[in-house]
């Protein structure tokens, strides 16, 4: 459980470094989002006007947010909101910037993102041949890059064997600026032992 100084500290800091990340898009080479593999996207809030894009260009099946409530109340869609546009959504509050992601939600979030490895596409028109086209999973917090992070090294670890380091390595060859600290790399290195070393 976070204390209250780092609760209070991630609620201050929210919205300026929203907009940072908002900037930093703009003015460098990050980008909003990135493709992590086949099934998951890892990236930062996203926005109620980038949900079409998300659904249609990038085949969303699926959210997880890490965020806290008040995080996703102005600007993202609730799990209603998702669910009208056909979209599964799940929530794995966890405080921002000093907490992880317990095992628990690690776990859950793991579990979840499995489920969409394989989803049948029947919107081919040519019978004969149907398709099978992988749903994305949408992972994200407020900027893509700690709490979200920690969760998709979790998926990366247990779907490939990785250690964390390794994990960790092949994300940022796909999303340079992600950011661990002190508290993600233990709740990786939990999970590790848990789940993937023998």
């Amino acid at each position: 459980m976070a204390n209250l100084g780092a609760i209070m500290f991630a609620r201050v800091t929210f919205y300026p470094t929203l907009v940072y990340n908002m900037m930093m898009e703009k003015i460098s080479t990050r980008r909003w989002y990135d493709r992590i593999d086949d099934t998951v996207i890892l990236g930062a809030l996203p926005f109620r006007h980038m949900t079409k894009q998300l659904v249609d260009e990038e085949k969303v099946v699926a959210v997880v947010s890490m965020n806290e409530d008040y995080e996703l109340r102005l600007f993202s869609n609730s799990a209603e909101e998702w669910s009208k546009n056909g979209v599964e959504f799940l929530q794995l509050s966890t405080t921002d910037i000093f907490e992880a992601p317990c095992q628990e939600k690690l776990e859950k979030g793991v579990n979840f993102i499995n489920k969409f490895q394989n989803i049948p596409n029947n919107n081919n028109s040519n019978t004969e041949k149907i398709e099978k086209s992988l749903g994305r999973v949408y992972v994200h917090c407020k900027a893509g890059r700690t709490r979200s992070a920690t969760l998709v090294g979790c998926y990366l670890m247990k779907k490939h064997g990785w250690t964390p380091s390794e994990a960790v390595d092949y994300m940022r060859s796909k999303r340079s600026h992600i950011l661990l600290h002190t508290a993600q790399w233990n709740a990786l290195k939990t999970f590790h032992i848990n789940h993937i070393k023998n």
